[in-house]
């Protein structure tokens, strides 16, 4: 049977980064804390023109929440991501600065050696059905509105800033209804 695992967010500790204007939040990271392959975490950031931090051995997937940033790198060219545009940036590719148009919450979904993943934030109208072969799993932060999560015979509510896994049975959909804007990862179970 599919499990839906509600992570709640009064268990995450947001920290303040050393550069003024930035709070981090580690949300998780697999497959274990130490030798993490993949990290998810949420960026407030409220300063402008703002340091991106560089790895060597990372490749990012960065989308912005509430407000478009501006990505300048190293070479001088910027770009602009709107809400919910997913960059893809890596050591070939790195950006040197971010300034976001106002303040935002930004989320990053870093990916060591050849872990996979992928980020989608979106709006929410209706029903929509996400699928995950053996080994992968999905989390799910709803960013506003209310939803409901249905896997097999499982129903799980979500308000805005609620937070879930779901590790689908391989090959079952899910199914999630409502309305509102969503951030998905997906993420290999090991």
């Amino acid at each position: 049977m599919s499990q839906l695992r509600p992570l709640p967010s009064d268990a995450l500790r947001p920290r303040p980064c050393p550069v003024d204007g930035i709070v981090i939040t580690d949300v998780a990271q697999g497959p274990d804390d130490d030798a993490w392959r993949w990290r998810l975490s949420l960026v407030g950031i409220e300063g402008e023109d703002l340091a991106f931090p560089t790895h060597d051995d990372v490749r990012r997937q960065f989308v912005p929440l509430d407000a478009s940033v501006e990505i300048r790198f190293p070479d001088g060219h910027t770009q602009l991501l709107n809400r919910f545009d997913v960059a893809h940036f890596d050591r070939e590719h790195d950006p040197a600065t971010c300034q976001p148009t106002s303040p935002t919450r930004t989320f990053n979904l870093k990916l060591r050696e050849d872990a996979q993943g992928e980020l989608i934030a979106r709006p929410l109208n209706g029903a929509m059905v996400l699928l995950a072969p053996a080994g992968w799993r999905w989390f799910v932060l709803l960013l506003s509105g209310q939803a409901k999560v249905i896997a097999d015979h499982l129903l799980h509510p979500l308000e805005a800033d609620d937070m879930l896994w779901i590790d689908p049975i391989p090959g079952h959909p899910v199914r999630i209804e409502g309305g509102g804007e969503i951030l998905l990862a997906r993420l290999p179970t090991d």
